[in-house]
């Protein structure tokens, strides 16, 4: 069965979602793709394996079968094993869903959802410390502010998290999806975690993200709830500052 590949909090986090009245959006990782050796960023050009797209099919369908919701809003990075993910499970939601879900998977071009992307300033300044460093060492390294040409840990967060808040607006129910990558997802769980840094045990699996949703009609005034591992986590987006 495809849904064995899913990390099993993600199946343990419905019975943590709120009412379907409220909107969430499923921030996830894609689906599993081709392996590659080394420690840096995968390739944009790895692409999703035939259990890859079983797997973000059958989640789709899981996901609407149990938790009354459609999917009204999509956005993704533009690489295409992340466009592939958001459609496969839109594919598979659809095999349950009696109201219509969206098919228009809109492409977040300005890097929020690109690795490293979101949180860089200057390439030419971060990027040879992302070659040293490895994936792990440099989210690591971005959450504790010390490399150049990057945002500061809070920005780079905030600035993702606002992009989610704008993509599902609170008058609206249903779930949104998110599809990124895991770099994205560790310095974001590490951030609004108040963590220093993450582990290698700690880092986001292909196919495993964290269910978001807002409390508030201002983004700044309003509270982040997260689900992540089977663990509900709330945040004041207002005791979270930006920093100059």
């Amino acid at each position: 069965m495809a849904l064995d590949l899913l990390p099993p909090s993600m199946l343990k986090a419905l019975d943590l979602l709120p009412d379907a009245k409220t909107p969430v959006t499923l921030f996830t990782r894609h689906s599993i793709r081709e392996v590659v050796t080394g420690q840096g960023l995968a390739g944009y050009d790895l692409q999703l394996t035939n259990q890859g797209r079983d797997l973000a099919q059958a989640w789709g369908e899981y996901l609407i079968e149990n938790t009354d919701r459609v999917i009204e809003h999509c956005i993704s990075s533009p690489i295409q094993r992340c466009v592939d993910t958001a459609a496969l499970m839109i594919e598979g939601a659809d095999a349950k869903s009696v109201a219509v879900n969206t098919h228009h998977i809109e492409i977040i071009e300005q890097g929020l959802l690109v690795e490293p992307g979101s949180f860089v300033l200057d390439i030419k300044q971060a990027g040879p410390y992302f070659k040293k460093q490895g994936a792990l060492g440099f989210i690591n390294s971005f959450v504790n502010n010390a490399l150049p040409g990057m945002k500061h840990p809070i920005n780079g967060v905030v600035d993702v998290l606002e992009l989610i808040y704008n993509t599902h607006p609170s008058n609206h129910s249903g779930l949104s999806l998110a599809v990124s990558h895991d770099t994205i997802l560790a310095a974001i769980l590490a951030v609004i975690s108040g963590k220093h840094g993450i582990t290698r045990e700690e880092w986001p699996k292909m196919m495993e993200g964290l269910f978001v949703w807002f409390e508030g009609d201002i983004f700044l005034e309003s509270k982040l709830k997260w689900i992540w591992r089977g663990q509900l986590n709330e945040l004041n987006i207002a005791d979270f500052q930006p920093q100059t």
